[in-house]
């Protein structure tokens, strides 16, 4: 067996091709084969092919988890937010209406919500997600902090989000460019912002 090694999921949008390659890649995870659990979105599609993959954020205090009644919803040791067990899941939806950043899907035809669980099969050994080891640009990347400063010596991860009043830290780090790197993302700010143009060259990679 592989020993587990400390590793971090970074997310970087502004690399993001649309290549589809991570969501093809996730509906063939062994825990959850023939679905994908990342959604490929499309930013401004009248303003320009911008996509952003959406993978779920690991909360340090997971809201999903927190509304649910039937405790279903648990946290590793490491910081790990699963997805449902499905002995316990009664499809009530209340982790996918609670959930701000809009990760958690209700799967009607089997009544289980289904969310990515960072491949901790693979994690909790030492491997890498299976969206990361297939992500031609690395804008889905896993590794160690020191990696990440190696390889992206202008960027600055963030994992700290800014909701109304709220604050909710994560997991998973979203990166920025360094020079402009805030303590949080005001997500409902950047709701209202204009399209800012050619982001890859906005990031100065």
């Amino acid at each position: 067996m592989i020993s587990a090694q400390p590793g971090r999921f970074f997310l970087d949008s502004t690399r993001c091709i649309g290549c589809n390659a991570c969501v093809q890649a996730c509906s063939e995870c062994d825990t959850h084969r023939g679905y994908s659990m990342i959604q490929l979105d499309i930013l401004d599609r009248a303003e320009s092919p911008q996509t952003a993959p959406v993978i779920c954020m690991h909360c340090d205090a997971p809201t999903c988890a927190e509304v649910c009644p039937a405790d279903a919803i648990k946290r590793t040791a490491d910081g790990v937010v699963q997805t449902a067990r499905k002995p316990r899941c009664i499809a009530c939806n209340n982790c996918v209406l609670a959930c701000p950043f809009g990760v958690p899907k209700m799967n009607t035809d089997i009544k289980l919500m289904m969310k990515c669980d960072l491949c901790y099969d693979r994690t909790s050994v030492g491997k890498k997600p299976m969206c990361a080891t297939v992500c031609p640009s690395q804008a889905l990347f896993y590794g160690t902090s020191e990696e990440l400063n190696e390889l992206r010596p202008n960027s600055q991860p963030v994992n700290s989000f800014l909701f109304g009043a709220q604050v909710v830290t994560t997991r998973v780090s979203v990166l920025v460019p360094q020079h402009s790197a805030p303590v949080h993302l005001d997500v409902l700010e950047a709701l209202y912002d204009p399209p800012s143009g050619n982001l890859m060259e906005e990031a100065l990679f």
